[in-house]
């Protein structure tokens, strides 16, 4: 049930957009991928003292056409082999609200472009926010995960 004070409506504005040549349709390890982010000229003051940090945390809107409708349920990554849990417990693009996050390697800051490695984003998908990773914040030890997880993990790490 919505909060009765709640907005219907949220406006969000991005602060810059996504360059990778990376197009939906293209099989990418997104791990690998270098991109760049290039923040709108209004916000480059903003990174001023960014650089100082190996990591940071995107989020961008995923803006390419979706199914109608958001399903609860999903197998992670459409694999039929793992099991059907809460879309809350999965990275799927496929959301209530379109908003990605990752937490990517900055490489390098040149004016208002920012250097990334990992950044799961298709080629002009637009930006909406950056932060710092911090370690003592945002590394969680002992953070616990599923078995289905586990085995994907493991599976990705013995094909690399």
């Amino acid at each position: 049930m919505r909060r009765p004070d709640s907005p219907r409506v949220l406006e969000l504005s991005p602060i810059g957009h996504v360059e990778n040549g990376v197009h939906p349709g293209h099989e990418v390890t997104w791990e690998e991928i270098d991109s760049k982010i290039l923040i709108y000229p209004e916000w480059a003051e903003g990174l001023e003292g960014l650089d100082e940090f190996s990591h940071i945390v995107v989020l961008f809107w995923l803006d390419r056409p979706r199914q109608e409708g958001t399903p609860l349920k999903v197998h992670p990554e459409a694999r039929e082999d793992l099991p059907l849990v809460g879309v809350f417990a999965t990275r799927s693009p496929i959301r209530p609200n379109a908003i990605g996050l990752t937490v990517v390697d900055l490489l390098s800051k040149d004016g208002n472009t920012l250097c990334v490695q990992g950044l799961d984003a298709y080629h002009g998908t637009p930006v909406l926010d950056i932060k710092p990773y911090l370690v003592r914040g945002d590394m969680k030890c002992g953070a616990a995960i599923p078995k289905w997880l586990r085995q994907l993990w493991e599976e990705q790490d013995t094909k690399g």
